[in-house]
């Protein structure tokens, strides 16, 4: 396809004046690929219904019993034939409970509403601890006089004595101090428990995190929606300092960051430790906790050091985006409500990922009952749900990258249209205009640049450092057809109306015909905008940690802070990018401006004097 831009249709230097006269008489352009996007939304609400109505994602959080009712939850309408205590309602009951906690894997299940509290070991006591606090030991239909009586066995219907004092581990109660059970060594009972709890995979045990954290999480968001507007601040009234100023934060938030991801390290590292030369069986789940944070450790670690590396071999070229950024500004005081489109992005974002992270949960959880012989239930994954984890992935990036296109189409193209108008008090309403032509006419070539300019970013910069290396004419070009494809397109479709490949050939002839080397200009802009970014998600990633450090029910917590990590980096560049947008604009319609005009009075340049 990149080929074909290259040789097919109308040459793009011969249409001239595309950006200073915006086509009025447009019409819908890649139809094909927006049907396409609309096709794969309906298989995403498709995989929404499947899930919402097989799954259950408050199994991940409570877990359930031996007869397939989840706890906490009223399960009655959720009979499971041949399951003589199925469809119990179980509200205000989140704790399961093991008939003998020595064999849990064998033992009969309830859901109670709290954990023993104290150690039972006669008949007696059991009635009278059940009486006092409400929380029923035994079956769901044993009545309460019937417990000093009833048997006592693995399979119930009430559990087998001693009963341990206990606290929720997971869900699961668990003996507060396993060390002082009966020869806990040598009869295993520690590492059959811990075994029992380390049955499911770390996936569901990240994803029951996060099915717990979502508060916090949006919480979060937040907050990096807070720093991302103290970095807008700063570019637009410290123009003139701003890049420095960004460049100190940058360094010192990543130093922070880093060393917050080291210290939580060592914290698990020190915690597993003590528990080991205690003999006390580790979670795997805290074990795959402890080395996902050294991954990020290290990672954190050369990323920083790459970051100062570059900061470094940049600063020269650094002091000249300031006038850029000096111009942006007179963009935004000309159209203020620019700064207004990142809360509407944000807004659907954030809607986006709540609803992306719910039919995750119950995805995870689609699952179909399976009685056993003894009568218990057990639930397992249906085939087909391998394949919705790749599409549902698939449509987290595309759905994301295309509402950030769709504001990167509105700024750009208000953006050319303020530039390109003499008079600016006849500049009338190019925000709502922009809107309206991107719903009427362009949402295929904004759903094919948000599935190709991502998807393509990595080997873009590969050819392009092949194409520096072998002057060969494919490697040639694949390179021109690569380097089309960025979002600097989206200011031709939405000032020329045409569609994704004339618009990629269009902006890349404009930026690569100046002979000002704006291309390098445009690059160290980028790079102050990228480390604004970087500031806005390290800095909310610093303060997740040391929130999550400080919640005893977070287990695997590392997969919530990467999570915070990704949405603060997409609220920043909500936010962020629309002065990048905005910069990525002017050089292209400074480009198109020098290529019409010489500055003289018959043809005078559209920038202001400064600017040019």
């Amino acid at each position: 396809m990149c080929c074909r831009c290259c040789r097919n249709g109308k040459d793009a230097k011969d249409e001239k004046g595309l950006l200073s006269t915006p086509r009025r008489n447009r019409g819908c352009t890649d139809i094909v690929v927006f049907l396409v996007f609309v096709f794969f939304v309906c298989g995403m609400i498709f995989i929404a219904a499947f899930s919402v109505n097989e799954g259950d994602p408050f199994r991940l959080v409570y877990g359930y019993d031996s007869f397939g009712n989840t706890c906490d939850a009223d399960n009655s309408g959720k009979v499971i034939p041949g399951v003589r205590y199925a469809g119990w309602n179980l509200k205000g009951k989140p704790y399961l409970f093991f008939m003998d906690i020595r064999k849990p894997d064998e033992s009969l299940r309830i859901c109670v509403n709290t954990c023993p509290e104290t150690l039972i070991e006669q008949p007696s006591v059991l009635y009278t601890v059940s009486q006092q606090t409400g929380s029923l030991l035994c079956r769901y239909d044993l009545s309460l006089s019937l417990y000093a009586f009833a048997n006592r066995t693995l399979h119930g219907p009430c559990p087998v004595l001693p009963i341990y004092k206990s606290e929720p581990l997971l869900n699961r109660c668990v003996p507060t101090d396993l060390t002082k059970i009966e020869n806990w060594l040598e009869t295993d009972i520690a590492n059959n428990i811990i075994a029992y709890l380390n049955k499911s995979n770390i996936f569901q045990k990240a994803l029951r995190d996060l099915y717990e954290s979502w508060n916090i999480i949006i919480a979060l968001c937040f907050l990096a929606v807070a720093f991302s507007v103290v970095m807008v601040l700063i570019i637009r009234f410290l123009a003139s300092v701003a890049v420095w100023l960004i460049v100190v934060l940058s360094v010192l938030t990543s130093l922070v960051g880093t060393a917050f991801l080291w210290w939580t390290f060592m914290s698990n590292k020190t915690k597993l430790d003590r528990d080991e030369r205690e003999r006390i069986p580790l979670l795997e789940v805290d074990i795959f906790s402890e080395g996902t944070f050294l991954t990020f450790s290290i990672i954190a670690s050369v990323l920083t050091v790459i970051l100062l590396v570059a900061i470094v071999a940049a600063r020269r070229r650094l002091s000249q985006v300031s006038g850029l950024l000096q111009e942006a500004g007179n963009c935004v005081s000309g159209m203020p409500l620019l700064l207004i489109q990142p809360l509407w992005t944000f807004m659907l974002l954030l809607i986006f990922f709540i609803n992306w992270v719910t039919v995750l949960a119950f995805l995870c959880t689609a699952e179909k009952p399976t009685v056993t012989e003894n009568g218990y239930v057990t639930y397992h994954e249906y085939e087909v749900v391998t394949h919705f984890w790749w599409y549902h992935l698939v449509g987290l990036l595309w759905i994301s990258e295309y509402i950030v296109a769709c504001q990167s189409f509105v700024v750009s193209g208000a953006v050319g249209r303020w530039y390109f108008t003499r008079d600016k008090r006849q500049l009338g309403l190019p925000i709502l205009g922009n809107i309206g032509r991107l719903i009427i006419f362009h949402q295929g070539s904004v759903a094919l640049g948000s599935f190709i300019i991502p998807l393509l970013r990595f080997p873009r910069a590969l050819f392009l450092f092949m194409s520096k290396k072998f002057n060969r004419s494919e490697t040639r070009c694949t390179c021109l057809g690569l380097r089309y494809l960025n979002a600097d397109l989206y200011t031709v479709v939405a000032v020329g109306g045409k569609n994704f490949c004339t618009s990629a050939k269009k902006s890349h002839h404009i930026l690569t015909g100046n002979k000002l080397g704006l291309a390098s200009l445009g690059s160290s802009a980028g790079f102050v905008f990228l480390l604004s970014k970087l500031i806005v998600m390290t800095g909310t990633a610093s303060f997740s940690i040391f929130w999550f450090k400080g919640q005893r029910d977070f287990h695997f917590y590392a997969i919530p802070v990467l999570l915070v990590c990704v949405l603060s980096y997409f609220v920043a560049h909500c936010f962020i990018s629309v002065y990048e947008m905005i910069v990525n604009a002017l050089l292209l319609c400074f480009c198109e401006d020098r290529e019409l005009n010489d500055g003289s009075t018959e043809r005078p340049y559209f920038g202001s004097r400064n600017f040019m």
